[in-house]
C-alpha cells in the first residue's frame, strides 16, 4: 500500500523537480518509504505537526493544502456569513512557514473565503488576538512551537481565538478524509481568486494588541520607579518574539539587551540544540551575556513566542533557570497578591491550570481563597473555561498556566502568550526591586510558607508509525494496576481521564473536563503522579509532583517515588 502511494507521488507530474528528487533518493529505503507513506499525517485537536518532507505522513505544501481544503469545506457549511468573516493566518520563522501560510491562504481564497494574512512573522498570541479583533470565523498558525528544526505544523483556531474544539476538529477531519490524496484535483488553488479574497493585515491589529495588554499591568508606579534600573537580557531564539517582546518592554520603560546571535530569523536555529526555552541550555548564550553585563534576569521565547523561559540570580549571585512551574507560581502569587491589595480579588475570580502542573498552585490559590480549576494538557482547555465563564460574565479569569512554560493573563488571547508573560515577569521584577526584594528570595519565601514541591517530568521517546499506539498501550496497562502506595506515599485516589472517573476507595465520581488518555494518581500530602502520551511529540511523559517540608526532603521523596513507580511501569 505505502509503496503504491510512493510510486503514485513520483509519477503524478505534480511535484516540483526538487520534490521529486527528494523521493527518488529514498527509492531503496523501505522503512523510510513506509514512514512517509504508511499513513496520513494526523489532524487532531492540536492540528497537524510533523517532519518536513514529501509524503502523506509529512509536513509539506500538499498536506497543508489538503487540510486547508477540509477547513474550507467546514466553513462553507456554516454559510455565506462565515465565508465573509474569513480566516486569519500567521506564521513563525520555521522552514517553509511562509510558503505553507501562503498555500493555505490561496486554498481558502479559491473557495471564496476571505483571508487575512500577516505579511511577516507573528507569534501565536497575536494570531489568537487577530481572530477576535477581526471577527474571523477561524485562524491558522503555521508553527511547530518548540520542536526541533526538522518539524513544522498547522494549528487551527476557532472564532473565540482558542485552538479549535474537539467537536469542530472532528468535523474538519471528516472533510479532510473525504479528499483522497493531498495531490487530488478536489483541492482548489486559484491565484486569481487569491488576489480578490486575500487581504494583508496591517499595523492596526498590532496596535490594538499592545493597547489591550498594557492595560493588564498591575504595578505601574513601581515599574516606572525601577524600570530604568533593572537589567534584562532577552533572546527570541531566532523566533517571532523579537519585535513584540522588545516592543512591550520598551513601553514599560525597560530596556532589554537582546542576544544578537539569536536575533535573526534562522529556520535552522543554529545556535541551539532545540529552540525550547524550558531548557537552560537554550538560554546559555543569554546567560553568558547577562553575566558579562551584570544583568538581573534572562528571558527566552520559543519560535512562535507562546512559551517563556526565565533565569534569575540565586542567593549566591549565579543564574539559575526556573522551571515552568516555578515561573508560574511566582506569577500566580504576584497577580493574586496585587489584585488583593487593590481590592479586586473576590469569589468571582478563578485560576486555571493543566492537571500536570504543580500542586503548589492549588495551595497558593486556596490561601487567597480563589478557585483553581484543572483541565487537560493543552491551552485550548483553558480557553474553553474562559469562554464558558468569563465571556458569559459569570466569573472573572485572572490567570492560567501550564508547567511547560505557557502563561496567560487577560482575555485578549485564548492561547499561551509569552509577550504578556514577559511583560508580567518584568513588572514583577520591578515591583519587588522597588520594595527591596529579590525574586529568588520571593520564591524561597513561597516554599517556606507552603512547603517545598519537587516537580519533574520524565519523557521516553518512541519511534515509527505505531508510536502513539504503543504509548497509549502503556497508559492503558497502568490503569489496570492497583497501586496503593508509591515511595512511602499513600495513593489517595486514581483518576482515569479517558473515562473521566475518579476512584477513591469504593467511591467513584465524575471528572468534569474533556476526555484524554491519561492516568493520574493523587498522593497524600497533595502531590501526584501522571502518565500521558504527548500530543505534539512521540514521547510518553510521566509527571511527578512530590511534596516535602523542605527542598532536601522533597527531592529525596521524589527519588523514592520515581524509583518505585518506574518498577511498577515495567
Amino acid at each position: 500500500m505505502y509503496n503504491d502511494l510512493y510510486k503514485a507521488w513520483l509519477s503524478s507530474g505534480k511535484l516540483k523537480s526538487v520534490e521529486k528528487q527528494e523521493l527518488e533518493l529514498i527509492k531503496d529505503k523501505d522503512k523510510e518509504i513506509e514512514y512517509r507513506f504508511g499513513k496520513d499525517l494526523e489532524f487532531g485537536t492540536a492540528g497537524m505537526r510533523g517532519i518536513i518532507g514529501m509524503g502523506t505522513n509529512m509536513m509539506n505544501v500538499y498536506t497543508v493544502k489538503r487540510a486547508s481544503q477540509g477547513l474550507a469545506e467546514y466553513i462553507k457549511k456554516r454559510g455565506p456569513v462565515a465565508k465573509m468573516r474569513g480566516v486569519a493566518i500567521a506564521y513563525d520563522t520555521r522552514r517553509f512557514s511562509k510558503e505553507f501560510a501562503s498555500a493555505a491562504a490561496v486554498v481558502l481564497a479559491s473557495n471564496r473565503i476571505r483571508v487575512y494574512l500577516f505579511e511577516r512573522v507573528h507569534p501565536v498570541p497575536m494570531l489568537s488576538f487577530a481572530v477576535r479583533d477581526l471577527n474571523c470565523v477561524a485562524g491558522i498558525m503555521i508553527t511547530a512551537s518548540h520542536n526541533p528544526k526538522e518539524y513544522n505544523g498547522y494549528k487551527v483556531y476557532g472564532e473565540d481565538g482558542a485552538q479549535m474544539s474537539p467537536e469542530a476538529t472532528a468535523k474538519v477531519v471528516k472533510y479532510i478524509e473525504k479528499i483522497e490524496s493531498p495531490l487530488s484535483d478536489e483541492i482548489k488553488f486559484s491565484k486569481k481568486l487569491a488576489l480578490k479574497y486575500v487581504k494583508f493585515i496591517g499595523k492596526r491589529v498590532d496596535k490594538h494588541y499592545f493597547e489591550k495588554i498594557t492595560k493588564l499591568i498591575l504595578s505601574p508606579k513601581e515599574t516606572a520607579e525601577a524600570g530604568g534600573d533593572i537589567k534584562l537580557v532577552y533572546t527570541p531564539v531566532h523566533g517571532s518574539g523579537f519585535i513584540p517582546v522588545t516592543t512591550i518592554l520598551k513601553k514599560l520603560g525597560i530596556k532589554a539587551s537582546v542576544v544578537t546571535e539569536q536575533e535573526s530569523e534562522d529556520p535552522d536555529f543554529s545556535t541551539v540544540e532545540v529552540p525550547n526555552p524550558e531548557y537552560k541550555e537554550t538560554l546559555s548564550l543569554a546567560i553568558s551575556q547577562a553575566n558579562a553585563e551584570g544583568a538581573d534576569v534572562v528571558f527566552g521565547t520559543d519560535p512562535d513566542c507562546d512559551r517563556l523561559g526565565v533565569a534569575i540570580r540565586n542567593s549566591e549571585g549565579k543564574f539559575t533557570a526556573l522551571t515552568g512551574n516555578q515561573t508560574g507560581v511566582l506569577l500566580l502569587d504576584y497577580i493574586l497578591a496585587r489584585l488583593k491589595e487593590q481590592g479586586e480579588l473576590n469569589k468571582r475570580c478563578f485560576v486555571v491550570k493543566s492537571f500536570v502542573t504543580t500542586s503548589l498552585a492549588k495551595l497558593i490559590s486556596d490561601d487567597y481563597k480563589v478557585e483553581i480549576m484543572e483541565v487537560p494538557v493543552g491551552f485550548k482547555y483553558i480557553g474553553e473555561k474562559i469562554k464558558k465563564l468569563d465571556d458569559t460574565g459569570k466569573r472573572r479569569f485572572v490567570f492560567g498556566f501550564e508547567e511547560s512554560c505557557g502563561y496567560l493573563r487577560g482575555t485578549h488571547a485564548r492561547d499561551k502568550d509569552a509577550v504578556v508573560a514577559s511583560m508580567l515577569f518584568a513588572e514583577m521584577v520591578c515591583y519587588y526591586t522597588a520594595h527591596g526584594i529579590k525574586v529568588y528570595d520571593k520564591l524561597q519565601e513561597i516554599y517556606a510558607k507552603y512547603g517545598y514541591v519537587c516537580d519533574k517530568s520524565v519523557s521516553t521517546v518512541y519511534g515509527g508509525l505505531n508510536a502513539m499506539k504503543e504509548m497509549n498501550a502503556v497508559v492503558d496497562a497502568m490503569k489496570q494496576k492497583k497501586i496503593k502506595k508509591v515511595g512511602g506515599f499513600k495513593v489517595v485516589a486514581k483518576r482515569d481521564y479517558s473515562t473521566l472517573q475518579r476512584t477513591e476507595g469504593d467511591k467513584v465520581t465524575k471528572i468534569n473536563c474533556s476526555a484524554v488518555n491519561a492516568v493520574y494518581y493523587e498522593l497524600e500530602g497533595g502531590g501526584f503522579i501522571c502518565v500521558r502520551p504527548s500530543g505534539t511529540e512521540p514521547k510518553l511523559k510521566v509527571y511527578y509532583s512530590v511534596t516535602g517540608k523542605d527542598r532536601k526532603t522533597a527531592e529525596a521523596n521524589f527519588a523514592a517515588v520515581k524509583a518505585e513507580f518506574e518498577e511498577l511501569m515495567k
